[in-house]
């Protein structure tokens, strides 16, 4: 089995950007969505890349006439999906937004085509009675910004079969990526699960009034070498996304997670990170 033609649901700043390293990487990949103000933005948006990759003396015009022959925008999933060896989801962070989906595209698709999640959290064993061959489905989670992160998790999970999770795990290195190959699920996966232990103590700093965000940020940017500290890093990822994930844990639990009504209330005032140009940074 070879992925070598992909469809990614979903415009957004992830779905776009995985669709378009594909395609810089020899894949055909198309971008489905439903709003066609996201698809002409995904056109836009990828026009002034490739321009800017020319300007910068990154790749030649032909490279970018070639790229632009393989990267694809499509309003209809039906004619998104023909064809198409592997389907990545990348849609809203909410269970049953997803399972509908899984649903609706099982019926478009042949039961040998690859389905893989990009949920930054939520494992593929979750979504197994949405698909007639769940041995098909797995995660395969891109890190943000996805044309420029290395690292991928693909994960195997029970239902999944090894002949799926090696052909996503060689598609990420045919994309000079550095994947791993998680062989048993967990929430969060192996890099959000190291990341929530360090992301809880940041919060309870900032719940208890230790320190700042800011604070919290230097001391790992200056302390420990980091990149990013951890709340310019959910600036990079969006807010809202944030929310939405600490939402879904308060509501299953019970126990309202640190900082949570601060999360909430960015939220309601539109600070969501680099992409609205504030979030605890401002970006303007």
């Amino acid at each position: 089995m070879e992925i070598k033609k992909i469809c990614v649901v979903g415009g957004g700043l992830m779905g776009r950007q995985i669709a378009l390293s594909a395609s810089i990487h020899g894949f055909d990949a198309t971008v489905y969505d439903l709003k066609p103000e996201v698809l002409e933005a995904v056109q836009k948006w990828e026009d002034e890349y490739l321009a800017e990759r020319i300007a910068k003396g990154r790749m030649t015009e032909e490279q970018v006439a070639d790229i632009r022959t393989r990267f694809h925008v499509e309003s209809s999933l039906e004619k998104a999906v023909q064809g198409v060896d592997c389907v990545i989801e990348a849609i809203i962070e909410v269970q049953e937004v997803k399972a509908n989906f899984f649903r609706q595209l099982d019926q478009l698709i042949d039961e040998n085509v690859i389905v893989c999640t990009n949920s930054s959290y939520m494992v593929s064993s979750l979504f197994k009675d949405c698909l007639k061959n769940p041995s098909r489905l797995c995660n395969m989670h891109f890190y943000n910004p996805a044309l420029v992160m290395k690292f991928v998790e693909v994960v195997q999970g029970p239902h999944t079969s090894e002949e799926t999770a090696r052909a996503a795990y060689e598609f990420c290195l045919a994309m000079d990526k550095k994947p791993i190959w998680q062989k048993k699920e967990i929430p969060g996966f192996a890099g959000n699960y190291l990341l929530a232990g360090l992301t809880q103590r940041a919060k309870y700093l900032v719940q208890n009034g230790y320190c700042t965000p800011q604070e919290v940020d230097t001391a790992l940017e200056y302390g420990f070498n980091h990149k990013m500290g951890v709340f310019r890093m959910q600036d990079l990822t969006g807010i809202d996304l944030c929310y939405t994930i600490a939402k879904n844990n308060y509501e299953k639990t019970g126990e309202k997670p640190d900082m949570f009504d601060v999360y909430e209330q960015m939220v309601k005032e539109g600070r969501l990170g680099r992409k609205s140009g504030h979030g605890f940074y401002d970006y303007e």
